[in-house]
């Protein structure tokens, strides 16, 4: 298998647009994309897109040739992948393996999503989707619920405090503030994140990821080609992909994520690194507790530490291993569909020196770890500066 490199990168800004459509977000990040990687829609040989329910969400299906004939790819395959919200992590891994393998040699991958043309109600019933309908969805569980509870187990195990869950949100906010493009730009405290509206205890909505719309993109070429584009790329160590069981009640742990935990063995394996070697991670916060647990189960502390680890500023920016430098899902904003692609965006941002007030010292080596649902699918990626 060949190298792979992130040669461009594009995305919009994320948050609540009613005079945006989700055709207008995705070419805008794809755009953006091919600028940046001095490549023209003619020379693409194949389009990957993540969207979890555009169907849903805006009554559009057959998506891929939708957005891909609007960005001026015309008779190459266009194709939509669908992984809650891993859909964009999981269009990236297939992209990633379609270069290696030798099939295209210039690849565009998006994610987009347009939440907020639907209620808020609307939009939890539609994101139950991802969950197991046949039990969770007839017992009336939201994924807020779902995170809760395991939430309340990880406090039980652990001891894991409320306190320890805010850190989280008071991090990413305070990382999202200084994010021209994140959704909500809003510094908050402690005591804020603790006295905010009770959404599932023990969450409360700073514990709870955004509706938003947006979009993203990147264009990946084999590794020796480059240099031919842009000098200003980032290498593709690994790309992971794994599952594991829908229904919460179905998992013999629900503290742990084991598609989180075989994802990053994989990749690890696969780059030859370990965790001790990233240097700036991009984890899938859908919730605080998401977080907590993801940063256990990819073996950057031991598990049932994530809580103290965050608590202890040690995923701040300055902190040991800086975890969403972006904001994360809680500030940036989640548009489900364009997460996974947003966070290769925002590593390859960290991985060139360009996230500007957000830029860590140490940056020669990113991670992402992309969920779907509760923990029925992950996507791993390990990126390393050119």
């Amino acid at each position: 298998m060949r190298s792979v490199a992130v040669i461009g990168i594009g995305k919009t800004a994320f948050g609540a647009f009613p005079d945006r459509d989700l055709r207008s977000l995705a070419v805008e990040a794809i755009q953006h994309a091919l600028s940046d990687a001095n490549v023209k829609p003619g020379s693409v040989e194949a389009f990957y897109l993540g969207n979890f329910a555009g169907p849903s969400f805006v009554g559009q299906n057959h998506l891929a040739p939708y957005i891909g004939t609007a960005a001026g790819f015309e008779s190459i395959p266009c194709t939509r992948f669908e992984d809650a919200c891993a859909s964009s992590g999981s269009a990236f891994f297939h992209a990633w393996q379609s270069v290696a393998a030798e099939i295209y040699d210039v690849v565009v991958v998006a994610g987009v999503e347009k939440m907020t043309s639907q209620s808020t109600p609307r939009v939890t019933e539609i994101l139950a989707g991802a969950g197991d309908m046949s039990g969770e969805g007839r017992a009336g569980a939201t994924f807020p619920a779902l995170f809760a509870m395991i939430a309340r187990r990880h406090m039980y195990q652990y001891g894991t405090t409320r306190e320890q869950l805010a850190a989280v949100a008071v991090k990413n906010h305070a990382n999202g503030a200084k994010n021209p493009l994140a959704h909500m730009r809003k510094v908050i405290t402690l005591e804020q994140a603790l006295a905010g509206k009770p959404i599932a205890e023990p969450l409360t909505v700073y514990d709870c990821s955004l509706i938003s719309d947006g979009a993203a993109a990147v264009v990946i070429v084999p590794l020796e080609h480059a240099a031919r584009y842009n000098s200003r790329f980032a290498r593709v160590l690994t790309v992971a992909q794994t599952s594991d069981r829908v229904a919460l009640d179905s998992k013999k742990d629900i503290t742990l994520f084991p598609a989180v935990k075989a994802a990053g063995q994989k990749a690890y394996a696969m780059a030859g690194v370990g965790p001790h070697d990233i240097e700036v991670a991009e984890l899938h916060d859908c919730f605080t507790i998401a977080e907590i647990v993801a940063s256990e189960d990819l073996g950057f502390v031991v598990k049932g530490e994530g809580g103290k680890f965050a608590e202890a500023g040690c995923s701040a920016i300055n902190g040991r291993l800086p975890i969403n430098t972006s904001g994360g899902l809680k500030s940036k904003g989640h548009p489900v569909g364009a997460t996974g692609v947003g966070q290769i965006c925002d590593i390859v941002m960290q991985l060139r020196g360009d996230a500007g007030e957000r830029q860590v010292a140490r940056h020669r080596i990113g991670l992402t770890e992309n969920l779907g649902g509760s923990g029925a699918t992950c996507v791993v990626s390990i990126l390393a500066a050119a």
